[in-house]
């Protein structure tokens, strides 16, 4: 009997709508359409949708300095991410914006769930906030800058310090301003509406989805850990999800005055992408037996939903996202798939310091987008790890596997084919699957799962190992010669029809990642659609016309593509966080040169020893091995991160030769190296495996 059908509703995280993609958008777009091309090659029933993130200070705040409003900046932005989408063949069935009636719906009925439920989950507490009598609103903890009360760092905004990468409360700063006015900020109290995250209910469901988010399902090994850290005790922090105007965003309903924060709404989004989808009848029309409405479709439990997000938005969907769903009486997700972040050449990319791959301008040099696909899918494992751009791998990777294996095989064979046998394949008596099954083992099968597992890099190695043997093959039999004697006839027709049906099978493992180079093979292989997997064991009896399918690289691109755009006329133009927080103003002097940068002496540290701080509500006080024999103590603010018996062991990079500071629970003696995002979470460095204590970082 077949297996059932899978039905699939996929996305991947909203993009914020205040500016054009970056190349971490496009990573994210790209695997999570990978996986989805290939699911539907399978013949899975898969609605894959996406929408603007389009709420929040800082859209409200940008389109008041651009002197438009809101709906005007956003249907901009929108309008360009539409056109991204397009040209870097992401396919989604539909894209919407949380700007809509039906996300206005959708959240207000999840809120009203929320809330109605006994015990409620909703709760109105009174809390303290900096208000900017200049503007006229209360601060979001970003547009708030003053002194560390950690280490007296001038500049600092309010929930972080970057200097010591101390955290604290925007009430902690010393001299605080507004980012937007420059006024001192007045402390004044609000009603604001909470989500009961830590109430015990809540704690014990997420425990039991975050260790089996479905049947046969589990989230990846790296996430699951860094949530159980969260989770913890049990004390989980419970969830503002409200702003006081003035605030672009859905009203809250029966609260005069109050929005929903843009986290509550944003993945709300993902349904109401999906609602659009159902109620347009565009699912109807990818699906003609798809009859069901969007209410209908989300109740099947046979329904599978999964999530593409990067390692930063974790907390949010592991967390906040499925106990709103559970708790409001809807469908959990399927599972969570987490990817790192890009780098160029082994640094951060940043649009603001010049460097790092733009998505538009690598179109606008006409490079081809299936260039950067292939790239990136070749990089991509089911792990959470960073991937990087390197310009010379991306061009030998390209030319060499695209060009030079992969299309080579149909240039080589396809003009024979033409010239001696009008492009009729030779008839198959059995030899030629003998032939491909030799070469090709059980590549199918394996190829198939690595796609379905997200494994791309692993998938590619193995049909860039087909492609050398079809090369290899082709070589071995010299049709060349063989087209010089007539008796030699029927050996030339085999062996090029062998090799087309070869490049016919790799063109179709490789239609998910290439589908517009593939859809012109398929024409030239007289198909006339696109590939299917199904194509696999389907008999090839003619080619049409070749021509070529894909160019090489030229290294002149690349350095077009590298080559540093001129700086931004406003450091506050260029948004430092995923939610375009204010940039902050880059002081006279504030590039350091490369013999300032020689001052920090920056070594890789084992911890020996972690331990809770008594009195302290963010501090670990850390026992470092620096390998010279000298343990060095540092407190580090990091509690709320990590368990001090989990770190125990690890190593990670510290600054050395930082001025001993006496703080009121002891002397710290350096500080380690973490990352931190706009929501919770705290992550340290580390270095790779075969590091040692003592190693200079430079």
């Amino acid at each position: 009997m077949p297996a059932a059908r899978r039905t699939l509703f996929v996305t991947t995280a909203l993009p914020y709508a205040n500016g054009p993609f970056h190349i971490g958008h496009i990573m994210e777009y790209i695997q999570a359409d990978i996986w989805v091309r290939f699911q539907r090659m399978r013949g899975a029933e898969v609605h894959f949708v996406c929408a603007d993130d389009t709420h929040g200070a800082p859209i409200m705040l940008k389109a008041e300095g651009e002197g438009i409003t809101p709906e005007q900046l956003i249907e901009r932005v929108g309008a360009s991410h539409r056109e991204d989408w397009a040209r870097y063949l992401i396919s989604f069935d539909t894209t919407h914006s949380t700007h809509s009636p039906e996300n206005t719906e959708l959240a207000q009925s999840i809120y009203r769930a929320l809330r109605d439920r006994t015990p409620s989950l909703i709760e109105s507490r009174t809390i303290e906030q900096f208000y900017d009598p200049v503007k006229g609103m209360f601060l979001p903890d970003r547009y708030i800058k003053g002194e560390c009360p950690k280490c007296g760092a001038k500049d600092q905004y309010g929930d972080a310090c970057e200097n010591c990468g101390s955290t604290y409360a925007p009430t902690d700063l010393r001299n605080p301003t507004s980012a937007i006015t420059g006024a001192t900020p007045e402390l004044r109290s609000s009603e604001h509406l909470f989500f009961r995250l830590s109430a015990p209910e809540v704690v014990a469901f997420l425990r039991r989805w975050t260790a089996t988010p479905a049947e046969g399902q589990s989230l990846q090994p790296e996430v699951y850990n860094k949530v159980r850290e969260w989770l913890g005790d049990g004390k989980l922090s419970d969830w503002d999800i409200s702003r006081d105007a003035p605030y672009f965003g859905i009203p809250v309903p029966d609260a005069k005055g109050k929005y929903f924060y843009v986290w509550l709404d944003a993945p709300i989004g993902y349904l109401a992408a999906l609602k659009k989808h159902f109620d347009s009848g565009a699912a109807r029309r990818a699906y003609p037996h798809e009859t069901r409405t969007f209410d209908e479709f989300l109740a099947d439990p046979s329904v599978e939903q999964y999530h593409f997000i990067g390692k930063d938005i974790v907390y949010f969907h592991t967390l906040f996202w499925p106990a709103t769903l559970h708790f409001s009486g809807r469908k959990t997700p399927t599972n969570v798939f987490v990817h790192g972040f890009i780098t160029a050449s082994g640094e951060k990319m940043s649009k603001s310091r010049g460097t790092g791959v733009s998505p538009q301008k690598y179109l606008a040099l006409g490079m081809n987008p299936e260039w950067l696909r292939y790239y990136i899918a070749a990089k991509l494992n089911d792990r959470v790890e960073d991937i990087d751009f390197n310009p010379d791998d991306f061009v030998a990777r390209v030319n060499s596997d695209l060009v030079g294996k992969y299309v080579n095989i149909a240039s080589r064979a396809a003009p024979f084919l033409s010239k001696h046998f009008d492009g009729h394949l030779a008839k198959d008596d059995g030899q030629r699957a003998r032939w491909w099954s030799t070469l090709a083992g059980d590549a199918a099968d394996d190829i198939g799962a690595a796609l379905d597992g997200r494994e791309f890099g692993k998938a590619i190695r193995r049909v860039m190992e087909l492609a050398d043997h079809i090369n290899r093959y082709f070589d071995e039999k010299q049709p060349w010669l063989l087209a010089k004697d007539p008796s030699q006839r029927d050996a030339l027709h085999r062996v090029c029809s062998d090799c087309i049906v070869g490049f016919r099978n790799l063109s179709v493992f490789l239609s998910p990642i290439l589908p517009a180079t593939t859809r012109k093979a398929a024409d030239f292989l007289g198909l006339g659609r696109p590939l299917g997997w199904a194509d696999l064991d389907a008999d090839l009896t003619r080619i049409g016309h070749y021509e070529h399918l894909m160019t090489r690289i030229d290294p002149k691109q690349i350095d077009a593509l590298l080559a540093p755009e001129p700086a931004p006329a406003s450091p506050a133009a260029s948004p430092r966080r995923r939610r375009g927080a204010p940039a902050a103003p880059v002081a006279p002097g504030g590039t350091i040169s490369i013999d300032d940068f020689a001052k920090v002496d920056l070594r890789i540290a084992r911890i020996v020893a972690a331990e809770h701080v008594d009195g302290a509500d963010k501090l670990l006080k850390l026992t470092l091995d620096l390998g010279d024999g000298r343990p060095r103590t540092v407190f580090a603010g990091i509690k709320s991160a990590y368990d001090p018996a989990t770190l125990v062991g690890r190593l990670t990079p510290m600054v050395a030769n930082l001025a001993p500071r006496k703080m009121k629970f002891g002397l710290s003696e350096g500080m380690i190296l973490a990352a931190s995002g706009e929501g919770p979470g705290i992550y340290l460095l580390a270095p790779d495996a075969g590091a040692e204590p003592g190693m200079r970082v430079k």
